[in-house]
């Protein structure tokens, strides 16, 4: 039986657990139906395919070099789990005008000046940086989006059609190579 493994991690094998994994249920191990999904969840013995998601949504040029390095390494950990691994990356980009981060009751807007620019002002550089971990993935999916993260907390996607039908489409390529592999 096959599962979704959401925290990513199987007994025996050291490495980094990965946001979520799809793979073999561990013999004897339960799995647990949840409502609303056609996929039971539970511990799995292998990563038949795993999935590292990043959301990038404001001071992204600061962070980018740490988040490749971490997609990177997520992508190895997969095949180290499992030569055989499709392996997905999904990268949230924000172009919203500004953006405002929480820490407690403390607020962080950002001001459009150098070293707190506002998302619009990085995004497209983000996107073009990420080019450095799309290679080791089977499928590289960055999402660009726009968000505040102040009330009302509105979400609009860049461009709803392109989006989904370049999410479907890539859904498409990793069932046709699941298919073929396992």
């Amino acid at each position: 039986m096959h599962v979704l493994n959401p925290k990513g991690i199987s007994p025996g094998i050291r490495a980094r657990r990965g946001d979520g994994s799809f793979g073999d249920l561990i013999p004897g191990a339960l799995a647990v139906a949840v409502p609303g999904f056609v996929i039971a969840r539970g511990p799995t013995a292998d990563v038949e395919i795993g999935a590292e998601v990043k959301i990038l949504a404001k001071a992204m040029i600061k962070q980018i070099d740490r988040v490749i390095g971490d997609l990177r390494r997520q992508a190895d950990q997969f095949h180290e789990k499992s030569k055989t691994a499709i392996t997905v990356g999904i990268v949230g980009i924000n172009f919203a005008e500004s953006y405002v981060s929480h820490e407690g009751d403390r607020r962080y807007p950002t001001d459009g000046t150098s070293g707190n620019l506002h998302p619009i002002q990085e995004a497209a550089r983000a996107e073009r940086e990420l080019i450095h971990a799309e290679d080791v993935y089977t499928e590289f999916i960055q999402l660009g989006f726009r968000a505040t993260n102040e009330p009302p907390f509105e979400f609009h996607w860049n461009d709803l059609p392109r989006t989904q039908n370049d999410y479907a489409s890539r859904l498409v390529r990793i069932l046709r190579k699941y298919d073929s592999t396992f």
